[in-house]
């Protein structure tokens, strides 16, 4: 019976339980609730030191704003909910969020340019919300962008 026991403890994937309250913004696909980091799952936004061009080929900093816009979203409808669904390497929650009203924090933040359908996580989910993101020219989409995996990999972080 011990062993039964042992077994299940050690063979249940790492999956956090849900978690909702104030949210704090890290960067644009990561919160923090009651010190529990959160990385916004199937979603992939500009890292917070990135830089993009806006349509006239300015430099703006794209994660900075991408944080901004996030706070702001979050800020119009406490608290934040997030459902786990697993954990990612660094040991964060990886979630599906949504503020107080029912609004989709993932959805909105694909649907607002302000992150990207990483579809080897999505499979594709958000993809109405970044076409009509890309076609709207909001967010990141107003100019040009690196990917944030691609500029995440060259700083030997992480690969797409």
């Amino acid at each position: 019976m011990l062993r039964v026991l042992a077994f299940l403890l050690f063979a249940t994937p790492d999956v956090a339980a849900d978690i909702s309250g104030r949210a704090s913004v890290v960067d644009g696909d990561t919160i923090e609730i009651s010190g529990e980091r959160i990385r916004l799952n199937g979603v992939d936004a500009p890292e917070s030191r990135q830089t993009c061009t806006d349509a006239v080929g300015r430099e703006y900093r794209c994660g900075k704003d991408a944080a901004f816009a996030l706070d702001e979203f979050l800020a119009a409808s406490r608290p934040t909910i997030c459902v786990g669904v697993g954990k990612d390497r660094y040991k964060r929650v990886i979630a599906d969020c949504e503020r107080a009203d029912g609004a989709s924090v993932n959805a909105w933040l694909v649907a607002n340019g302000w992150a990207l359908d990483w579809v080897k996580y999505s499979k594709g989910k958000y993809a109405s919300e970044q076409a009509a993101a890309k076609s709207g020219r909001l967010g990141i989409w107003r100019g040009e962008f690196q990917l944030p995996c691609e500029f995440r990999a060259k700083g030997g972080r992480a690969k797409c």
